[in-house]
């Protein structure tokens, strides 16, 4: 019998036993372009059990080689060596279904990975044989996949996991819908609905961080902190999408999942595990607490944009729709360690940069302009999400030379030079990540249902009031930081000052002249 060579998760029974993956949705763009190559990356590093089959599901009728070669292309991209692709797509199989429910259809595929276990089973002497199930699918589908899947295609010795994209609704009640939807058919414990944002390296880091360093855990607290802002950017718009984007909107899309998920971590209280068996719940008890403590969102406390030009998309039918492109909204924390905090969530599309951060201003040194004389500028505490993972602290430093005036500099860790400067390991990506995780059975990095029905309670209703209202979002120029307007809003209600004279470090010496 061939073994897996060893790896972090060798000794865990899963990866002895046999797998089959299913992709549901195959021939679509998620499976071609995340989840097919997510599970490559898994098998290049040996961190999928060696009997291993996986099976595409789809209502394109079309051939196992046929998927192969639409993979491909996606799969070159990698970079992994061209005989391990071909070996993992020669794992990769298809069925074809009239429809995601299709009872035929799933008993068919169901005998096919029984013939597979049969076989390993006699040949390796493998006794367990599990499934994992990934819906690449659009929820109006969960319901009659759910049920096919209950019917005819569960695993009967070893364990059913189902990984769930989202939207998760788009609203409080819609929201419950998908949820019923699932839940009549699976428990929650085999529920994982993906937020490929929790499987970033520095959200995942944030437990480390927050809580394997004393003077990290002292400082995040009412005392010290001025504000906290959590920020997403992207160059383009909706190019083609728009037909999806212009149901949603920037903030369903991103600051309702995305940002609040990240926001949760980074203020939470520390669980009483944050490893092991019982650690996932013990995380999410401490999300869903500091969701508990957050009042719905009013309009006043939200800013609206939208780039010109977003009406040209021709996928977009409602040519005067208020759609947000870019929203800014605040929120507070009700609770001992937060309150009074503004954490301010800012989003948009078409804007100057690709950019994904966290960052917390803290407030103003005592008696900083009686001590030297000049505004002392604030200490900031900034994750970088993407593109380059990064975490450094804005801290001041004299002026070098012969000034005596504070400037500001950073204490800084960039994981590419810092931890992949060699090339011979990579950072892995979120999905691949993520699905590793409900493989091992870890749920901390996954959304439970009861906090995404108090996500919804939160967001609902300022979504509905400016839907029904029509309200109108700022114009904006594409390639800007958004609307002109937008910085002085987030700054009168957060507190926050800007250093302009500080320009981080990427490698350029930027000392700015007359210092």
């Amino acid at each position: 019998m061939s073994t897996v060579p060893t790896t972090h998760v060798s000794h865990e029974p899963w990866v002895k036993e046999g797998l089959a993956i299913i992709v549901i949705g195959a021939s679509g763009d998620l499976a071609k372009k995340k989840t097919y190559p997510s599970l490559l990356s898994l098998f290049a590093d040996h961190l999928l059990p060696h009997d291993l089959v996986i099976y595409g599901y789809a209502r394109s009728n079309i051939t196992s080689e046929d998927l192969r070669e639409k993979l491909r292309p996606f799969l070159d991209k990698s970079g992994i060596d061209s005989e391990v692709i071909e070996d993992f797509l020669s794992r990769c199989h298809y069925q074809s279904g009239a429809g995601y429910g299709d009872i035929s259809s799933w008993k068919d595929l169901n005998d096919k990975i029984v013939a597979f276990e049969d076989d390993i089973g006699t040949s390796n002497g493998v006794e367990n044989f599990n499934r994992l199930f990934y819906f690449a699918i659009p929820p109006n589908v969960f319901a009659e996949t759910g049920e096919a899947i209950k019917t005819s295609c569960m695993a009967p010795k070893g364990f059913s996991r189902m990984i769930v994209e989202k939207p998760f609704g788009k609203d409080l009640e819609s929201c419950k819908e998908i949820l019923a939807r699932l839940g009549q058919h699976f428990d929650e414990t085999d529920l994982y609905r993906i937020d490929h944002y929790l499987g970033k390296e520095m959200v995942q880091n944030l437990m480390v961080m927050r809580f394997g360093n004393i003077w990290m855990d002292n400082i995040m607290n009412r005392n010290n902190v001025q504000c906290i802002m959590l920020t997403f950017k992207e160059p383009f718009g909706t190019e083609g999408r728009g037909g999806y984007f212009d149901q949603y909107g920037i903030i369903r899309d991103i600051i309702q999942n995305h940002l609040l998920q990240t926001m949760c971590l980074l203020c939470m209280e520390c669980p009483n595990k944050l490893d092991g068996p019982d650690a996932g719940e013990k995380i999410r008890d401490e999300k869903v607490r500091v969701l508990e403590a957050m009042d719905p969102v009013t309009l006043d406390e939200v800013f609206l944009g939208q780039y010109e030009g977003y009406h040209d998309d021709p996928t977009i039918s409602n040519k005067d729709s208020n759609c947000p492109t870019f929203a800014t909204v605040r929120c507070f924390i009700n609770n001992p360690r937060w309150a009074g905090v503004p954490i301010l969530f800012k989003a948009g599309k078409a804007l100057n940069e690709r950019k994904a951060e966290m960052r917390i201003q803290f407030k103003d040194a005592p008696a900083s302009m009686h001590l030297f004389g000049c505004d002392v500028p604030r200490n900031e505490l900034v994750i970088k999400l993407q593109p380059d993972e990064t975490i450094y602290m804005k801290s001041n430093i004299k002026t070098p030379g012969f000034g005596s005036a504070p400037i500001q500099s950073e204490l800084e860790v960039k994981y590419d030079t810092r931890y992949f400067a060699e090339k011979t390991v990579s950072n892995p990506d979120a999905y691949s990540r993520l699905i590793l995780d409900v493989l091992r059975g870890k749920s901390a990095s996954f959304v439970r249902a009861d906090e995404l029905i108090r996500a919804w309670e939160i967001f609902t209703p300022v979504l509905h009031q400016i839907d029904r209202e029509k309200v109108r979002p700022h114009v904006y120029k594409t390639g800007t930081r958004g609307p002109d307007e937008a910085d002085e809003w987030i700054n009168s209600k957060s507190g926050y000052k800007r250093n302009d004279a500080y320009v981080w470090y990427d490698g350029n010496i930027c000392l700015r002249s007359g210092f």
